[in-house]
């Protein structure tokens, strides 16, 4: 069990420096971006167009990079349960005034919620969802919740966020990128301004992290340690479509982003990687004896996750997604 009341008393002293957090990670409501800057306007002239070129790239798109990016959409959507789940960690005060833990997360979630909302317009238009049954797994999405191995504890919650924001950023911008490459322009667009979001919620989320380090350093590597015995699991992890149990979905995305390039097991290791050497876990002293264990199995731990993942091979069938219409 987690030292609660040490946690509390760090996510308290952190608390005082939220309103420099908001100003300095986050933009502000009237200068972001929205999603009707990135979709075609129904009263302009060349909307017909605009419409045309959307459904026309859209039905050249390659099978798995198009799942994949309903499945980055329905991810996004399910935006209520990642909400509700930081407002419960420890430390997190929702009836404070001026700035605190509980205006950070309404923000984060406020810049994040445009995210589905440009994808999912973006879907609908093109004309090739069936988009009953992508709102079907969204529902489930949420109406499953998840439990991504945090409990309530800061540390780990924001070990999670870190990995979590730095994948969502890979897996819009790779989106993006093979996008463009086909001439799709608009998406390309899109799947930018969504990774660029996530990358500096990301490198917000690695900050506080940082931040606590200097604080509990030894408790905060042990909960670092514990997230990645367990393993980073998506958000997304408890997918299903119509008439599959909870879960059933993900294996089947999984692979097909893992074919598509999109996001792979050598991005886990590699953010994994990045995250202990962006926190210079190599490098802190100072800890505990069980904190140096938890240190030493953390910088042995890309290596190992090499060996396993080079012996991992994909599945070549393509699951048949019923968000797809046929």
């Amino acid at each position: 069990m987690y030292q609660s009341l040490v946690r509390k008393e760090v996510m308290g002293i952190l608390e005082k420096e939220v309103g420099s957090f908001l100003d300095k990670f986050l933009t502000p409501i009237e200068k972001i971006w929205q999603p009707s800057d990135y979709l075609p306007d129904p009263s302009s002239a060349d909307f017909k167009y605009d419409l045309e070129e959307i459904q026309t790239f859209a039905r050249e798109m390659p099978y798995d990079l198009f799942v994949t990016l309903i499945g980055d959409c329905i991810t996004e959507e399910a935006l209520p349960s990642y909400e509700s789940w930081l407002m419960s960690v420890d430390g997190i005060d929702q009836e404070k005034s001026g700035p605190s833990w509980a205006s950070w997360i309404r923000s984060w979630t406020a810049e994040e919620n445009r995210h589905g909302d440009l994808l999912g317009k973006y879907l609908y238009l093109c004309g090739r969802v069936n988009m009953r049954q992508m709102e079907i797994t969204t529902q489930y999405l949420i109406s499953d919740g998840f439990d991504i191995g945090t409990s309530m504890d800061p540390y780990r919650n924001f070990v999670y966020t870190s990995f979590q924001e730095t994948a969502t950023n890979v897996s819009h911008r790779r989106v993006g990128t093979l996008a463009k490459q086909t001439g799709n322009g608009k998406l390309a667009k899109m799947c930018g301004v969504i990774a660029a979001d996530e990358a500096r919620h990301a490198k917000a989320y690695k900050h506080f992290v940082a931040k606590i380090l200097e604080l509990d350093p030894s408790e905060m590597i042990l909960a670092f340690e514990d997230m990645m015995r367990k393993k980073i699991v998506m958000p997304a992890h408890m997918m299903r479509q119509s008439g599959q149990a909870a879960g059933e979905l993900w294996g089947h995305f999984s692979d097909a982003a893992q074919r598509c390039m999109v996001y792979t097991g050598q991005d886990y290791i590699n953010i994994m990687k990045d995250l202990l050497d962006e926190w210079k876990i190599e490098h802190i002293t100072g800890l505990t004896e069980k904190a140096e264990k938890a240190q030493e199995y953390l910088m042995k731990l890309p290596s190992r996750l090499q060996k396993i993942t080079d012996r991992i091979s994909t599945p070549d069938l393509q699951f048949q997604f019923n968000w797809v219409k046929s």
